[in-house]
């Protein structure tokens, strides 16, 4: 009997948990693979010489886009360096085998301030053409929502500075999205496979996102948490079936034995 209470207990909690979901699911945030989807063709961006150039027609050869602000407190450096450390060791030839494209989704950022950051991540990385391999640019709203959404790349805006995701995202040269590789630290092999991929125009979806349900990043923190809600829903949610299946279970034993 009090193991049947405490089921119930867990059932009703856990149906109340549901119920909530919707309403946090409502504020989008995180990273929404959009494979097999193209670039579209009218995105315009400013590049590092303050030229305004269509995105699309820059895409020749795979491509890696990395989104970021440039004045980000706190992800957006070690997602940087992370970039600059897989181009030194990769073994592919920037600029002739891939292209790296840096876009800043702060609309308020501008061309002088990509120029100092490309500066200050190119030194970060040995014998590669950084200068035509590695692309900074800014935009205005319009092109930099239109991006984010063909991305799958939802962020919010709270007190100046923003919650996003961290990763990169590989096109194919006909402009498709075929990639994603989430995190701020990234395997050369990975890269490689992930460029090669590409370029035959191969699609994979990624596999190991465990950080991505598991952990949410505090803004005022500047780190990843430990998502309790979520996780703690999901065990509730896991205990009270367990429960109740146990209890069915015996419930039909003892009919079982009766008969």
């Amino acid at each position: 009997m009090r193991l049947q209470r405490i089921a119930q207990f867990l059932l009703l909690f856990a149906f109340i948990f549901s119920s909530l979901l919707p309403i946090y699911a409502q504020e989008e945030l995180g990273l929404y693979e959009h494979l097999e989807t193209y670039l579209p063709e009218d995105l315009e961006f400013i590049n590092e010489q303050g030229e305004t150039v269509k995105l699309y027609s820059l895409i020749d050869k795979p491509t890696v886009i990395s989104l970021v602000y440039y004045e980000c407190p706190g992800l957006c450096s070690p997602l940087l360096e992370g970039v600059a450390d897989v181009i030194t060791k990769a073994k592919l030839d920037l600029g002739t085998e891939y292209q790296f494209l840096t876009i800043s989704f702060d609309p308020t950022e501008g061309t002088d301030l990509a120029v100092a950051k490309k500066a200050t991540y190119s030194e970060l990385v040995e014998n590669k053409d950084v200068q035509n391999g590695w692309k900074w640019f800014t935009g205005d709203q319009e092109n930099i929502d239109k991006l984010l959404n063909t991305l799958g790349y939802k962020i919010k805006e709270e007190g100046g500075e923003y919650i996003h995701p961290a990763a990169i995202m590989v096109i194919s040269p006909e402009g498709k999205i075929t990639r994603y590789l989430h995190g701020t630290y990234f395997l050369p092999f990975d890269l490689k496979m992930a460029v090669v991929e590409s370029l035959d125009g191969k699609s994979s979806p990624t596999i190991n996102k465990v950080l991505k349900f598991c952990f949410s990043y505090d803004a005022e923190g500047k780190k990843y948490v430990l998502n309790v809600t979520k996780i703690s829903g999901s065990v509730i949610l896991l205990l009270a079936l367990s429960l109740f299946g146990g209890l069915v279970y015996r419930n039909r034993n003892k009919k079982t034995q009766k008969a």
